[in-house]
C-alpha cells in the first residue's frame, strides 16, 4: 500500500488542510471524476466523453476546461474536415490511474456486498483475509 504524507496545508484563514481532503476538492466532483475515469483509457472526442460520461454538453465543457485549467487535461484540435477535438491526460492525469484502481478495488469489496442482508462489516473482512 503506498504511503502518504501526512503534512497539513494552512490555508488564507489559518486552517489546515489535510492532502487528502484537498485533493477531492479538486477532483472530487462527480462529473470530473467521470471524465477523469474514461480519459484513462486514452484519447477522447468530445461528443465520445459526452456519450460516456452521460453529462451534457455544457457540463462537460465546463468540467474539460476546469482539468484543462488545472493541468489534469490535454485538449488537441484537428482542423481538417471536419474540425474535431481530442481530449487526453496529461502526465498529472495519468497519474491518478492507481487511485481509480484503488477506488475500484474498495467498490468491489465493499459496495457490492451492500445488497447482502444481514452480512456484517466483520463478516466481509472474515472473508477477504
Amino acid at each position: 500500500m503506498a504511503s502518504h504524507s501526512s503534512r497539513l496545508e494552512t490555508t488564507d484563514e489559518g486552517d489546515e488542510l489535510c492532502p487528502v481532503v484537498e485533493s477531492i476538492e479538486r477532483i472530487g466532483s462527480r462529473w470530473r471524476l467521470a471524465v477523469l475515469h474514461e480519459l484513462q483509457s486514452g484519447e477522447q472526442r468530445f461528443n465520445e466523453l459526452k456519450r460516456s460520461t452521460g453529462a451534457n454538453a455544457r457540463t462537460l465543457s465546463r468540467v474539460l476546461d476546469d482539468l484543462g485549467e488545472m493541468g489534469f487535461v490535454d485538449r488537441r484540435i484537428e482542423e481538417d474536415a471536419p474540425i474535431a477535438t481530442y481530449y487526453s491526460l496529461t502526465e498529472k492525469g495519468t497519474s491518478l490511474e492507481p487511485v481509480f484502481e484503488e477506488i475500484a478495488c474498495w467498490g468491489e469489496r465493499w459496495l457490492a456486498d451492500e445488497s447482502s442482508p444481514g452480512e456484517t462489516d466483520a463478516d466481509r473482512a472474515r472473508s477477504v483475509d
